[in-house]
């Protein structure tokens, strides 16, 4: 068998381990060490999994993953999320829409100390769709908007999406943080402003909040102000070079503690529950990471990159029609798979492409970004709709892919703006250096 066959080979292994359940760690794991055993032998795979496995926890840059996790698990404990809430309800919960539109901005809020998608949606759904549904809202817009609020999770730093694309490419984590904070600004806007359009053309659909006095919007504001500060702080330190992501990350989760245990909201038991689910989940991103590295040699050796990029090139395509093909892929692929399994899988193939291109990466890394946030409120998979229809009772899946359809193609009106305004991504982390 060829290289090239066993890469493919292990391609097809790889989609049907996952179709039969194998955890995607697992099974980028099994498949990268019996394919390099395939091809180099039983001696270089062993020496590949000890090797990769160590190097891949033992990055001092990975640490950003848990620490940012316990940052977003003691705010949501705390009940910071609904002083984020209510301080964007304050001040947009008049807006035609308005509760739709505080509950986006929520989510960005959130986005900037939780740093996962799924986190992101129950924490604030669980906040805000029952205040939508008092107030009347329809079931389509209420859902849709946290569904689609909550993929900012994943593009708005820090986000573990950046984390693992940085350890995938060799890239700059700094450089992907800073990078995704205008792109998830647009976003945002973006999705508001498809809210305002609802809410215009079907006023029932998104009925105005009541007016919230402007003294009482600051009191509101003021309360949320220590998150704000934090969120501010780290983000910011890591712009003005005062600290590392990681060490942003350490300074971040531990004020958070400390304002939490300040204020008395945190008690032991929930200070447990959040550590545990900081364990849990940091150690089912490291098993990916090491996955990842194990699978990435197999790839090497079986020429896939290079065979791929070979075969858009013969196409004619030229960068930017290859660079279009790349993301219809990935919209198809997100039909199936969540966005980490996207990730990790498809990076180490399509990355050497888009390199060869003249693109550059840290672009490209909000880019496929935001297409696997696409992913995650498209249908049949959809893992945000699923996630959202969970806290959401009586509400069918249909009628929340339903709702995220409007914010689905504000997504790729932001897509199209980045592509052609590639500035949008690269200005913030290229002032950081140049």
């Amino acid at each position: 068998m060829t290289p090239t066959a066993a890469g493919v080979t292990g391609i097809l292994c790889l989609f049907v381990l996952m179709i039969l359940r194998t955890p995607v760690a697992f099974a980028m794991l099994l498949v990268g060490f019996f394919g390099y055993w395939a091809l180099e032998g039983y001696r270089a795979a062993g020496a590949v999994l000890l090797t990769e496995s160590y190097s891949a926890v033992a990055s001092y840059s990975l640490i950003v993953v848990p620490m940012f996790i316990l940052l977003g698990n003691i705010s949501s404990a705390a009940g910071y999320s609904r002083g984020l809430y209510d301080a964007a309800f304050a001040w947009v919960g008049r807006l035609r829409g308005g509760l739709a539109s505080a509950s986006v901005l929520g989510c960005a809020a959130f986005s900037a100390v939780s740093g996962s998608s799924v986190a992101t949606a129950v924490t604030l759904g669980k906040v805000a769709l029952p205040e939508m549904r008092r107030l009347g809202y329809a079931d389509s817009l209420a859902t849709g908007a946290i569904a689609a609020g909550g993929t900012l999770g994943f593009l708005i730093p820090p986000s573990t999406g950046f984390v693992l694309y940085a350890i995938l490419t060799e890239e700059s984590i700094g450089r992907l943080f800073m990078a995704g904070i205008l792109p998830g600004l647009l976003l945002m806007t973006l999705f508001m402003a498809a809210i305002w359009l609802i809410a215009t053309l079907n006023p029932e659909a998104g009925p105005r909040g009541e007016r919230v006095a402007l003294w009482q919007r600051f009191r509101v504001l003021a309360e949320a102000a220590p998150l704000i500060g934090v969120i501010v702080l780290s983000i910011g330190g890591i712009y003005v070079g005062v600290f590392t992501p990681v060490e942003a990350s350490g300074i971040g989760a531990g004020l958070v503690l400390i304002l939490a245990l300040a204020q008395r909201r945190l008690t032991f038991e929930m200070l447990k529950l959040a550590l545990r689910d900081t364990l849990q989940t940091s150690a089912m991103l490291y098993m990916i990471v090491i996955g990842a590295n194990v699978l990435n040699p197999f790839f090497a050796v079986t020429n896939i990159p290079a065979t791929l990029g070979e075969g858009l090139g013969a196409l004619g395509l030229g960068a930017y029609g290859t660079l279009i093909v790349i993301l219809l892929a990935y919209v198809v692929l997100g039909m199936f798979m969540d966005g980490l399994s996207m990730l990790v899988i498809t990076i180490p193939i399509v990355f050497p492409v888009i390199t060869g291109f003249g693109f550059d990466p840290i672009w490209f890394g909000v880019v496929a970004v935001i297409v696997i946030e696409m992913g995650m409120i498209t249908p049949p998979v959809g893992l945000n709709v699923f996630v959202v229809r969970g806290v959401a009772d009586g509400v069918s899946l249909t009628t929340v892919f339903r709702g995220v359809f409007p914010f689905l193609l504000a997504m790729i009106v932001g897509l199209a703006l980045i592509i052609i305004f590639p500035a949008i991504a690269t200005a913030i982390p290229n002032s950081m250096f140049d």
